[in-house]
């Protein structure tokens, strides 16, 4: 059951951007599990992807593509990872480019394939095959929700974010979905998100923006510490809306872009940390007072990867000696300890090193029976901060992932 407010909004439509989705019984009947994403001829599109050096074939495929053209066509499937599936695996990525290229006149190079699932399985390319026309038959522009349920695994929910907004009087659109809930760690995982803007900027700002706001909203995100095969992030920029062409970050409409794009990443990435696998809780790990960011990023990892303080989170219990000890050993050099200062929300219960005085065992468990809760961490040795965003590690977890291929 995912945790707090993760309602589909309002999605939308992005001019320039027409999506389509078929059930191909890749792996299970009865369910949407292929979509297509038709994009308008001089859409400027980027992409970042998996840092796992195991990465599935249509990792290797999309990036191939995405250095020799603007894509016209992004092919999505899930039930089967296509990872770890060699030479066989590759051919069918490519396969499966050049099935859908002949359908709609465009070079394989301009279709981009994207695959979530199992991993080691190959795939069973006649259903998928076939599934191909079908989801092209259903294109139309209002279908990012039913895109959303199409690409989800284990996720319970379909997530979506959506903002419209003005740059020198004309109307423009961002929107996107994602899909993840476990083998989620930072530097990308098992997840997969497309957002598209129908404001026209150029292709090396739409890699900018795309990698600046990654950094921050995805890289900033972590279930079990596990880095996927397959993860992908896609932005789109069609221009169908019209105005002139945003080329450089001292165009006074950048910032405004920069602006909802980090606001829908961000709400794309902490939906995916809501409906982790088997999650209860969602936890803010926000560390402050840093020499520099990367080690503001190293104890907040630490803490947030910690499986005891995950399930001491669980269990409600404020065991807070395990932050504590994820603090100290996130490897941060010549780490005062005793100028550190730890929250619970509100709550203090570490100052200076130690415990803090006025701190009860029965405000920390107030703290930790609510299903949002900040754990907030002051360094004491410089002015850096940053934050990640993770949740508990519940019973649920093992069952959902002992069971996941059955």
């Amino acid at each position: 059951m995912a945790v707090g407010d993760v309602t589909m909004p309002l999605m939308h439509v992005v001019q320039g951007v027409k999506i389509g989705s078929t059930e191909a019984y890749v792996r299970y009947p009865n369910r949407r599990d292929l979509v297509i994403f038709e994009l308008a001829e001089g859409s400027n599109v980027a992409g970042v992807f998996t840092q796992n050096a195991f990465c599935a074939a249509p990792v290797h495929v999309s990036k191939a593509h995405l250095a020799q053209a603007n894509p016209r066509y992004l092919v999505i499937n899930t039930g089967n990872a296509n990872a770890g599936t060699g030479p066989t695996g590759l051919k069918n990525a490519q396969d499966t480019c050049a099935k859908l290229a002949m359908l709609t006149g465009v070079n394989s190079s301009e279709v981009l394939p994207f695959s979530t699932g199992v991993i080691g399985e190959q795939l069973p390319m006649e259903r998928l095959l076939v599934g191909l026309q079908p989801a092209l038959n259903s294109l139309q522009e209002s279908a990012w929700a039913d895109a959303a349920s199409g690409i989800m695994t284990t996720d319970t929910v379909p997530k979506g974010a959506s903002e419209q907004f003005e740059l020198n009087g004309i109307t423009y659109t961002m929107t996107g979905i994602s899909k993840g809930a476990g083998m989620i760690r930072p530097n990308m995982a098992t997840m997969l998100s497309f957002v598209a803007t129908d404001a026209p900027i150029s292709r090396d700002l739409v890699q900018s923006l795309l990698k600046t706001t990654v950094e921050h909203s995805f890289n900033r995100i972590t279930i079990d510490g596990d880095t996927s095969t397959n993860d992908s992030c896609i932005f789109v920029a069609t221009g169908q809306a019209g105005g002139r062409e945003i080329t450089s970050n001292n165009d006074v409409r950048y910032a405004k872009v920069l602006d909802v794009l980090a606001r829908v990443m961000n709400r794309l990435a902490q939906l995916i940390v809501r409906d982790g696998e088997g999650a209860t809780k969602f936890i803010t790990v926000a560390v402050e007072g840093g020499a520099d960011t990367q080690e503001c990023c190293d104890i907040a990892y630490s803490i947030a990867h910690s499986p005891l303080v995950k399930t001491a989170l669980f269990a409600s219990d404020p065991n807070w000696g395990r932050i504590l000890a994820a603090i100290g050993y996130a490897g941060v050099k010549d780490l005062d300890v005793s100028k550190i200062q730890v929250w619970l929300d509100d709550v203090q219960i570490c100052k200076d090193g130690g415990a803090a005085e006025d701190y009860t065992e029965e405000a920390g468990a107030r703290v930790m029976e609510q299903t949002e809760i900040t754990i907030r961490v002051d360094l004491g040795r410089g002015q850096s901060k940053d934050t990640v965003y993770t949740c508990d590690l519940s019973y649920d977890y093992v069952k959902i992932n002992a069971d996941y291929r059955s």
